[in-house]
């Protein structure tokens, strides 16, 4: 990171907790990689595991300022992402986060606060344009130095909510659309980002640095950004809350893209209330994102509303039983979260089967390559002259004059099948929509919910975290996402256990705009089970313990 955006010296020099944050800091300084941090403990990190509604009330009564919080968690970050078991979560801290800081405390003081992420930090993706002194590169060396003219839609929304943007959060180069061959979490600017529950274990992608950052008690808050599992991957992984919301609920505007068809940006949280009230901030229409138009009867401010500690009873969910049986220890912990949803007064339906079969995922990718050409096209060619790439083309030309610091692990293979597409007038892009958005919703979601008359459908996120591989890139052996995400249709994302120290998720998905009745369910589960565990960042995992 360059030395202007943050020199630990001046922080611990000017922080009014310097001394006790500076012995946390060093405490694991020095320390070999593979060693557990101290930090992790409730002990030695004052803000450990705190909600929203926390730190709202310690700033409230006086014991932190969104200053102290702020200090707080740069140092939590020094400790931990910087040194210690290096993270390598965060691309860039805001150097302008303790001055935003001191002037919501100011405000708060005068006024009062704005509502529940007044002075919270929030961590965004770093494909999230910001147009202040950070820069916005998808992880990529080709925008080094871009710094975005305006702000993103979902920037403008966190400052006007209060919160302060804290940095940037590293992810898969251009959110894992580059190559079959890929390693979540690596990019060409941040490296390769490891999770906290076993070092060498992958994060999982692409918003890998923003669920890092949540589990890992880096940050209050994240964004991140999903076309299909960017969000709910990382965040089960990781062992947090995602919300990948319906398409058009949250606007893309200046969010770096890859599919007008799929791309949302979402919540990653440590509680299903902290992923509710951020929901709430990020939605509106917005004149630059036709998609919102959707939404706007069907948007809330206020998704905490929704939350109910009996949110089970009385509802009916269907086990897509066929998205099951990639991995037994991950079918065990389902199997007990749904008979603690049927002690809560759920009705389960089991199976209901949810089948999509291959040919979505095959026109999935058709429909992936024309947008991503057509997309990435548009944004790059609006951006200033001080970049390498105003096109496609111009990008793969890049990577390939700078192929041993771009492309040392795996290639552009995707990048390369999209700049052979056409336009998205023709007929094979028209059909392959057409023909994915009519397999996953008619004949999918909604064929599904309609028939068992049902208010969610239950399944697997993944499978626990594999070793990171960067020979070979990921090891999916299973997961749920693709069918609420082709859809554009929302998908919430829970711990439910972990199976060997590694968490694993639960996924509530249902019909478009149903974020109410699928955040009052996932709450009542988060409220009867509470399954999450902080990291303990471990070297590896014994297997056989």
């Amino acid at each position: 990171m360059p030395a202007e955006v943050w020199s630990r010296r001046d922080f611990l020099r000017t922080s009014a907790l310097g001394g006790t944050l500076a012995a946390i800091a060093s405490s694991a300084c020095g320390r070999e990689e593979t060693t557990a941090a101290p930090a992790s403990t409730s002990a030695s990190f004052e803000l450990e595991e705190a909600s929203l509604a926390d730190l709202q009330r310690v700033m409230t009564n006086g014991q932190q300022t969104a200053r102290s919080i702020v200090e707080a968690y740069l140092a939590r970050i020094e400790a931990l992402d910087r040194q210690g078991p290096t993270l390598r979560s965060i691309l860039e801290i805001n150097p302008d986060a303790t001055s935003l800081a001191d002037r919501l405390d100011r405000e708060r003081q005068l006024k009062g606060p704005r509502g529940p992420l007044h002075g919270i930090p929030v961590l965004l993706k770093d494909n999230i344009d910001t147009a202040d002194r950070m820069t916005t590169t998808a992880g990529s060396l080709a925008l080094g130095g871009s710094i975005a003219a305006r702000d993103s839609f979902v920037a403008e929304q966190l400052r006007r909510a209060g919160a302060i943007l804290l940095g940037k959060a590293n992810l898969s180069e251009w959110a894992n659309f580059r190559s079959p061959r890929s390693s979540s979490g690596w990019s060409a600017r941040g490296g390769q980002c490891r999770n906290p529950y076993a070092l060498d274990r992958n994060p999982c992608g692409s918003s890998s640095g923003s669920g890092v950052a949540v589990a890992a008690n880096l940050t209050a808050v994240a964004i991140g950004t999903e076309t299909d599992g960017s969000i709910v991957c990382p965040s089960s992984a990781n062992g947090i809350v995602g919300i990948k919301p319906t398409v058009g609920l949250v606007s893309r505007a200046g969010i770096i893209p890859i599919a007008h068809s799929q791309d949302t940006a979402g919540p990653m949280a440590r509680t299903v209330r902290d992923a509710a009230l951020l929901l709430g901030a990020l939605t509106g229409v917005d004149e630059r994102d036709t998609a919102t138009t959707a939404g706007q009867n069907r948007a809330y401010g206020d998704y905490a509303q929704f939350l109910r500690e009996d949110g089970l009873k009385g509802a009916r969910i269907g086990v897509a039983r066929n998205l099951f049986g990639f991995h037994t220890d991950v079918d065990r912990l389902m199997q007990a979260a749904i008979d603690e949803m049927a002690r809560q007064g759920a009705t389960i339906i089991d199976p209901a089967q949810l089948r999509v079969g291959e040919e979505a995922d095959r026109v999935e990718l058709e429909v992936l390559l024309y947008e991503f050409k057509a997309n990435l096209n548009a944004y790059l060619g609006a951006l200033g002259t001080g970049v390498e790439a105003h096109s496609l083309e111009e990008l793969i030309a890049f990577n390939e004059r700078h192929r041993d610091r771009e492309m040392p692990y795996f290639g552009q293979e995707y990048f390369l099948r999209a700049q052979a597409k056409g336009p998205l007038t023709e007929l094979a892009y028209r059909r392959a929509l057409e023909t994915s958005k009519r397999l996953t919703r008619e004949q999918g979601i909604d064929r599904t919910m309609d028939q068992h008359q049902l208010d969610a459908i239950v399944a697997p996120t993944g499978s626990p975290a594999w070793v990171t591989d960067l020979l070979n890139g990921d090891h999916f052996t299973g997961g749920s996402s693709t069918a609420a995400a082709v859809a554009g249709y929302p998908n919430i994302t829970v711990p439910a256990g972990e199976v060997r120290g590694l968490p694993v998720g639960l996924s509530f998905f249902g019909r478009a705009w149903s974020e109410p009745v699928l955040l009052r369910i996932a709450y009542a589960f988060e409220q009867a089970t509470k399954l999450r565990r902080p990291p303990r960042f471990l070297a590896t995992i014994d297997i056989n313990v």
